[in-house]
Formats: structure tokens, C-alpha cells, sequence
């Protein structure tokens, strides 16, 4: 009995559990595990609490939301969504706007919209949230219509729309955008938008512009980072004002390698490299280390100017500071050796490149065809294309010079095919060039003008050269006259072409035709190109002209010349006078080929290094035949190796013979 009524008692005084209480109880667990879950970051997990929860608040839709456009995903955001409509939740505002900012983030732009328009309520962040994201991906005029509905607009509004314009390519209307910002009310400068106005600036070349930008700094004495002044030295470097972003640069307190490189590369660009090497100096004795970009500009540089020395300097730093030989300052470096004649150096960097790219490839595949090896040329084409690297149309180009210069007339016209039937690439004008020119320089004409006749596109001034140099070589005067005709034409200013046709038509004996092109070009103020040569003597340039008296050693040069000629006589050698001045007197003639700007050059070089020391010439014209002659024989009587670098190809001379096998 006892047992019994202390049983009864107790169940009387322990109250039966409530539903409702375990029910909140488990849902208040859930919410915390899963906020728990965001906090690591872990979403898909926190997505199924979320299932479990009958009816979520807004903290949680908020905070899965926020993660959602964290991780740019896509996929949870939408599920959190669909479970929000599901759950009968009519989110406010902020979560709306969270909502708008997680799918333009996504890059989901039309559930963006969708959100945007069933939006009861809609604030400054919700117009300028749609218009970023509308920009962002380009989608500029959806952005201008939102913008232009906007009932009020902000710093940002403007922004987005001025830097959304920058980003794709519309400097025009950012620019328009700017000046529409100015005459509103609110016209207060951050350095986001003086940022876009500035590179909108400099892509059009709109100098005024960037300096009324720099004057409103100036004038409101604006603290901006270096972003801005970074922004402001590229404009002025692009509209051409170097001296105004020298000293943009000048002012900065923490250059970065970006604003150096950038301030080096300026210089290069507007032609003042001496000034850009100079820099490049500062810099590494800056403490700053360059980057792949900074070495890249250095060496292109160093290979437009064929400044061998200097490239040969930043390689050794380069090699000092371990470079990367998958960065594509190696290829730089191909480029660079290759540019400047020095094929084995250049050889010997590929092959320290563990992946080899197409530019180093190509660079040397180039490099080679220029310098007279042919086979080695075509070598490495065919190593390329067991690489299963798929070469481009600038290989090709490279291809087809090596044949022209080894006059491969046979296997020129099979790679030239190849391109198409093989390769699935389109034949571009420099294939075209390139292939009339190994055809004219062999005679093969009629082939010649078949090509000419079925290309798809027009033929340029590149492709008529060529015909025209061939036509000179195998006095073909009809055809020379349509190439000239067409020619004149493209580029009437061109005073080769008129030198040319002069040429051609003294070889002929057509006097009267000579002294129309001489006052054809009186007329026109054409005058030709003197010859410029020039040449590198203990790491100083040494140029010279045509007949040139001003060099320091100029006496010396001449009589040196004098002696040289006696002895190349003796040797067989006899001036080539086909090509000067046809209404002079033949001792006239040859005492003019004596002072050409290589003959000076080489004669320098030779008197002012040691026997034996190999010699490099510069000439900016192509050299003509009696020089390349004259030099064979100098350098078989002097016993150097000449290497004369004119404006088609490496010329390298030994022993009496060249590269190029007298096929240039």
C-alpha cells in the first residue's frame, strides 16, 4: 500500500511533458547548429539544417544568404530562396537587397531583375547593387536604363556606371558619363572614379581631360593611394606627355615594381630608350625586385634597338635572382638573342625551358631563318610540331623566310599549302608576301601573279615589294611597273620604291624614264632614306653615314679603306656599279661605293679592336650588292667574322662567304 501511494503521489506531482516546449526546444537547437555551421563555413551542411526548420527568422535567412554570395554559390543561394518563398517568409529590405547582391554576384542577372521587381520597397542599395552587377558583366545598356530610372543617385551610382564603361572598352561614354556627374549636384571626387576617368583619359589620348583630374586633386588637396597617382602617371604616359608622368612618378612615396615597370615601359613606347634603360638602372639599384613583366619590356626593348650588351646584363641578373623558365621573360629572352644575331645564346635558353611556348618557338625558329640557317630553322619546325605544340600564322611567317632565304622554292609552296590542308589555318597577307617573294627572287613569276590573282584579300605595299625586289633582280620591267604602280598608291611617300624603279630602269638603259622618277620625287618632296650604319666599340655606338667625314677617326678610316681596297683587288674583287648613279663617270661610281655607311662602319670596327675580334653592323636600309661583296672579301683578308644586320636579315660573313649564300 505504502509502495502504491508514494507511486500515485509522485505521478501526480510530475507534470506530463508539453509537446510544444520539446517542439521550440529542437527548432532553438537546430537554428544555433546551424548558425554554428556558418560560422566554419560550412554551407551545404547549414542548407540541410535549414530544410529542418519549419519556419525559419530572419537572422537565418540573412546570414545563409550572405554566405551564399560569400562563396558565389549559386546553386545554395537558390535553394535558401525557394525555401523562403516555400516557408510563406516575406523578407524586408535588407534581406531583399542580400538577395539582389548574392545573385549579381553569381552572375545570375536575371533572378536579380526578378527580386529587384517584385521588391515592395526599394532603396539606393538596391538601384545601385542591380547597376554594379549589370556593369560588371558588361551589360551596359541595362545598367544606363536602370541608372536613368533611378530616383536618386550617389557617388556610387556614378561610379559603377563610369568604371563599367572603362572595364569594357567605352571610354567615350565614360568620359560622357563624367561630365554628366560634374553638373549635377553631387560632383565630389573619390579615387574610384578618378581612377576610371583617368584610364578612360589615356585611352582616348584626351590630355585635357586628365589634367583638369589632376588639377581638382591638386587643387582640393586630396590624399588618394598610389592607385590614383599610378592611374594619373599612365594617362600622361599614353596622351605622350612622358615628362608629365615622369614626374607623377617622381612624387610617388611607395613605388611599387608595377609603377616602375610601367614608368620603363613608358619610355620604351614613346622611343626614348636610352631614358628607359637609364630607369631600369634606378630600379635595380632600388632594392625593388623586378617581375616577369619588367624583364619582358627590358629585353623587347633591348631586341628592337639590338642592344645585345644591355640584354646580356639583364640576364645575368635575371640568373642571379632565379628567374622562373616558365615565365614568359624567357621567351623574352629567345626573342631577344635571336633578334640580335646570337642564335647559339638564344638556343641555349630554349633549351633550359622545361615547356618550351610558342613565342620561344617561333622566336627562334625566326631567329635562325634570319641569321642565314635554314636548316636549322626548319629543324626546330619540324621538332615544334612533334612538341604537338600547334604552331600560329606568325610560325609560319618565320617557315616561309627560311625558305626564301635558303631559296627552298619547292618546299616554301608545300609549307605554304600546309597552313590550310594541314594545319586549319587561314592564310594571312604575310603568308602571301612571303611566298610572292620566294617565288620573284627565284623568277618563278607566272607562278607568282597566279597566286596574286586568287588571294581573298587586296594586296599590300609588303606583297608588291617583294614582287618588286624579284623584278629587280631579274630585270622583269613590265612587272615592275605594275607593282610600282600599285605601290605609289598605297604609300606615294615611300622613296624605296622610286630608288628602286630608278634602278631598274638604268639597268635597262631607259634614261628618260630615270629622270621622270627624280622629278616625280622633286615634286613630291620625296627624298630617300641615307643610309645610317652603326656599330658598338667598348659599350660605346658609333654611327655613320653615307660618305660620312664627321667621326673623330675619320681620316683614318679613309685611308684604312684605301689600303683594304688595293688588297681586295689583288684578291679579284671588282665594284658592282650597277646600282649607283648611272650618269656618272665610273671612277665616280666606285670612289662612291667606298664611303657607304657599312664599309665606314666595318672599316671602325676594324681599327679599333683587336685582331681577331668578331665585328657587328647595323645598317637600318638594306645592304646593297657591292657591299655584300666588298665584305665577303674583307672578311676573308682581315680573317674576322662580320656579322652586318640590315633591314631584311643577319648577314654573317667568314672566311669570304655569307650566311646567306647570296640569296637575300
Amino acid at each position: 500500500m505504502i509502495s502504491s501511494s508514494f507511486s500515485s503521489q509522485t505521478q501526480t506531482h510530475i507534470p506530463a511533458p508539453r509537446r510544444t516546449s520539446i517542439k521550440l526546444n529542437t527548432t532553438d537547437n537546430r537554428i544555433t547548429q546551424l548558425h554554428n555551421l556558418c560560422n566554419q563555413k560550412r554551407l551545404k551542411e547549414a542548407v540541410q539544417i535549414l530544410n529542418q526548420i519549419e519556419r525559419p527568422p530572419a537572422s537565418v535567412y540573412s546570414t545563409l544568404i550572405q554566405l551564399c554570395c560569400q562563396n558565389r554559390a549559386l546553386n545554395e543561394g537558390k535553394t535558401v530562396h525557394k525555401r523562403m518563398r516555400y516557408s510563406g517568409f516575406l523578407p524586408g529590405i535588407v534581406i531583399s537587397n542580400r538577395l539582389l547582391d548574392m545573385y549579381a554576384k553569381c552572375g545570375s542577372l536575371s533572378d536579380a531583375q526578378k527580386v529587384f521587381d517584385e521588391m515592395s520597397e526599394k532603396d539606393l542599395c538596391s538601384w545601385n547593387t542591380l547597376i554594379s552587377g549589370y556593369t560588371k558583366l558588361g551589360m551596359l545598356k541595362e545598367a544606363k536604363k536602370l541608372f536613368d530610372e533611378m530616383p536618386e543617385r550617389d557617388n556610387f551610382s556614378w561610379t559603377a556606371m563610369i568604371s563599367g564603361y572603362v572595364r569594357f572598352d567605352k571610354p567615350k561614354e565614360a568620359l560622357e558619363f563624367y561630365r554628366m556627374q560634374e553638373m549635377s549636384l553631387l560632383s565630389k571626387l573619390n579615387k574610384f572614379i578618378v581612377s576610371s576617368v583617368l584610364a578612360a583619359s589615356a585611352a582616348m589620348g584626351c590630355l585635357n581631360i586628365g589634367k583638369e583630374i589632376h588639377g581638382r586633386i591638386t587643387r582640393a588637396g586630396l590624399d588618394f593611394d598610389d592607385v590614383v597617382w599610378s592611374a594619373l602617371m599612365d594617362m600622361y604616359g599614353k596622351c605622350g606627355s612622358i615628362d608629365e608622368a615622369r614626374s607623377v612618378f617622381d612624387k610617388l612615396v611607395d613605388r611599387d615594381i608595377v609603377a616602375w615597370t610601367a614608368m620603363i615601359d613608358r619610355y620604351f613606347k614613346d622611343g626614348r630608350r636610352e631614358e628607359g634603360f637609364e630607369l631600369f638602372r634606378q630600379l635595380m639599384k632600388s632594392g625593388i625586385w623586378p617581375n616577369e613583366f619588367t624583364f619582358a619590356g627590358v629585353l623587347n626593348a633591348c631586341a628592337a634597338a639590338a642592344a645585345e650588351e644591355i640584354g646580356k646584363q639583364v640576364h645575368g641578373y635575371m640568373t642571379r635572382v632565379y628567374f622562373n623558365p616558365l615565365s614568359f621573360a624567357a621567351s623574352a629572352l629567345v626573342h631577344m638573342y635571336s633578334k640580335c644575331g646570337n642564335v647559339e645564346n638564344a638556343k641555349r635558353v630554349f633549351n633550359g625551358m622545361p615547356q618550351p611556348d610558342l613565342v620561344s618557338w617561333t622566336s627562334l625558329i625566326t631567329g635562325y631563318a634570319q641569321n642565314g640557317q635554314p636548316d636549322e630553322a626548319l629543324e626546330y619546325f619540324e621538332l615544334l610540331l612533334k612538341s604537338n605544340t600547334k604552331p600560329d600564322h606568325i610560325t609560319f611567317v618565320g617557315v616561309l623566310s627560311a625558305c626564301t632565304h635558303a631559296g627552298l622554292v619547292d618546299k616554301g609552296l608545300e609549307y605554304f599549302h600546309s597552313i590550310k590542308d594541314i594545319h586549319g589555318l587561314t592564310h594571312t597577307a604575310d603568308h602571301y608576301a612571303c611566298i610572292i617573294d620566294l617565288l620573284a627572287r627565284s623568277g618563278r613569276f607566272q607562278e607568282a601573279e597566279n597566286i596574286i590573282s586568287k588571294m581573298p584579300m587586296k594586296p599590300d605595299k609588303f606583297l608588291w615589294a617583294s614582287l618588286l625586289g624579284g623584278c629587280r633582280i631579274h630585270g622583269n620591267l613590265e612587272l615592275a611597273e605594275k607593282a610600282a604602280k600599285a605601290l605609289f598608291e598605297i604609300e606615294p611617300e615611300n622613296p624605296a620604291t622610286y630608288v628602286t624603279m630608278a634602278n631598274i630602269y638604268a639597268t635597262a638603259g631607259r634614261w628618260d624614264e630615270v629622270a621622270k622618277i627624280r622629278r616625280s620625287m622633286d615634286d613630291k618632296g620625296v627624298v630617300k632614306k641615307p643610309g645610317l650604319s652603326w656599330i658598338e666599340v667598348k659599350r660605346e655606338i658609333h654611327v655613320f653615314l653615307v660618305g660620312d667625314t664627321s667621326h673623330p677617326k675619320s681620316k683614318e678610316i679613309h685611308e684604312f679603306l684605301g689600303r683594304l681596297s688595293k688588297r681586295m683587288r689583288e684578291e679579284g674583287y671588282v665594284p658592282d656599279t650597277n646600282f649607283v648613279l648611272h650618269d656618272v663617270e665610273e671612277e665616280q661610281k666606285e670612289q662612291n661605293l667606298s664611303y657607304h655607311s657599312e664599309k665606314l662602319a666595318v672599316a671602325f670596327g676594324i681599327i679599333s679592336t683587336p685582331p681577331g675580334t668578331p665585328l657587328k653592323v647595323f645598317k637600318n636600309l638594306r645592304t646593297c650588292v657591292d657591299c655584300h661583296n666588298a665584305i665577303k672579301y674583307i672578311s676573308k683578308i682581315v680573317n674576322r667574322k662580320i656579322t652586318v644586320r640590315d633591314s631584311s636579315r643577319f648577314h654573317c660573313f667568314e672566311d669570304g662567304n655569307c650566311s646567306c649564300r647570296d640569296y637575300w
